[in-house]
């Protein structure tokens, strides 16, 4: 097979390319005008201010929010940091007797290590399974939140692995029935799925800049204001951003990050209709030539550009991107990518160990092409079928010998 001039990028889940619309709406801010956004007593920092001001409108738009509920960070996992740990410390501060905080198996690592953290300092870390599908059930979390008082609850939007997107209005009409919290990272859900903060009833929301055709370096953090959700901050500084997340804000990735959530509004539907489509060619293009792949996760409740695929066969993922180097995909989390073991995602969905190294994580985006997509599946099952000879043939040999020494000996022998 003649391989493209460049690799095919099926990793839209680790990150995605900038938007050239967002690369064209930063360049004037790291160019034109560099001031900094907090220096108002001249007329290009006014400007810096209020490029920064539309762009937190363009994120507060996105997930029906109000501009004032938007706080700029580095991340996502800043903002998950923030919303968890900012969340707990303040209420502990004001004497609260709820210390329970509740999260799921399946959830990034930020999540679950931020809770973790806060174990130390005194609270209840309670992480909840899901189902095979990978789907929290409801019903489950309704008598966990009975249980005993919960202070915050924290649940993904869209899984990052395998792109299950969990019923948050469900989940938020449980938690808030019971007093507490609610917190999502959606990071990988804003822009790929509809998020309206009324409707799923969320006090916090975390995004990721890099997750929706923007830079890197930049996210933000829905925090309610009415109710009013109360945070300490992570760290002290100049007071910025609410007095929540001090540090000078950066305006040209502020902006970028504001001008990928204006697009999504507009083209999000219209994205993620093309995306499933260039998805379900995929796959039905791999399964004719690799009889027995399967889908993790459920395929009613998913991003349209996901799938986390095991092959069969004993062939494991790590063999399959090595003999398809032209095809960029993931084993899962690129967050944790060099670990060893079999992803934690997986196994909270009931995978054998053999099953989760087989598995591949594939993130179809929005400048993913149909030639794209059946190169893709070409090499890939190009691959599996290559791994799959191999397997056979260092095999043969094997089970000849056994078949020898196990025959009977003959009289002429």
């Amino acid at each position: 097979m003649t391989r493209p001039n460049r690799p095919i990028y099926l990793d839209n889940h680790a990150t995605t390319p900038v938007d050239p619309r967002v690369l064209a709406a930063m360049r004037p801010w790291w160019e034109e005008n560099f001031a900094n956004p907090g220096s108002v007593e001249h007329a290009m920092g006014l400007a810096a201010e209020a490029a920064v001001e539309e762009a937190r409108g363009h994120v507060a738009a996105l997930i029906g929010a109000e501009p004032s509920e938007i706080l700029f960070t580095s991340g996502a996992t800043e903002a998950n940091n923030l919303a968890i740990k900012g969340a707990a410390r303040f209420a502990k501060g004001q004497g609260t007797e709820r210390l329970r905080i509740v999260t799921v198996a399946t959830e990034h690592k930020c999540v679950l290590e931020s809770v973790k953290d806060l174990a130390a300092e005194g609270f209840e870390p309670v992480l909840l399974p899901v189902g095979p599908d990978g789907l929290l059930d409801p019903a489950l979390l309704d008598r966990a939140l009975a249980g005993a008082p919960t202070l915050l609850v924290s649940v993904m939007a869209v899984n990052n692995e395998i792109g299950v997107a969990q019923d948050l209005a469900a989940i938020g009409e449980v938690v808030k029935r019971h007093g507490a919290l609610f917190h999502t990272d959606a990071a990988q859900a804003a822009g790929r799925v509809p998020i309206d903060v009324q409707a799923i009833r969320a006090d916090l929301v975390s995004l990721s800049g890099h997750k929706v055709y923007g830079p890197k370096g930049i996210g933000a953090l829905y925090v309610r204001r009415r109710p009013r959700v109360r945070l300490a901050p992570l760290f002290s500084g100049g007071g910025q951003e609410r007095g929540l997340r001090s540090g000078t804000l950066p305006a040209p990735l502020i902006v970028g990050l504001g001008e990928a959530c204006r697009i999504a509004t507009l083209e999000g539907a219209l994205d993620s209709g093309r995306i499933a489509g260039q998805r379900d060619r995929f796959l039905a293009a791999l399964s004719a030539a690799v009889p027995g792949v399967a889908v993790n996760g459920t395929m009613e409740r998913r991003v349209a550009g996901n799938l986390s695929l095991s092959f069969p066969g004993g062939v494991t993922a790590q063999a399959i991107m090595a003999a398809a180097p032209e095809v960029c995909v993931s084993t899962g989390s690129a967050c944790s990518s060099a670990e060893v073991e079999p992803s934690y995602v997986l196994k909270a969905l009931g995978l054998g160990e053999a099953r989760a190294r087989s598995t591949l994580r594939i993130g179809i985006g929005r400048f993913t092409s149909p030639a794209d997509v059946d190169l893709a599946a070409r090499a890939l099952a190009g691959a599996w079928q290559r791994a799959m000879q191999s397997i056979e043939a260092t095999e043969s040999p094997d089970k000849l010998a056994a078949g020898r020494t196990s025959r009977p000996a003959s009289a002429a022998e």
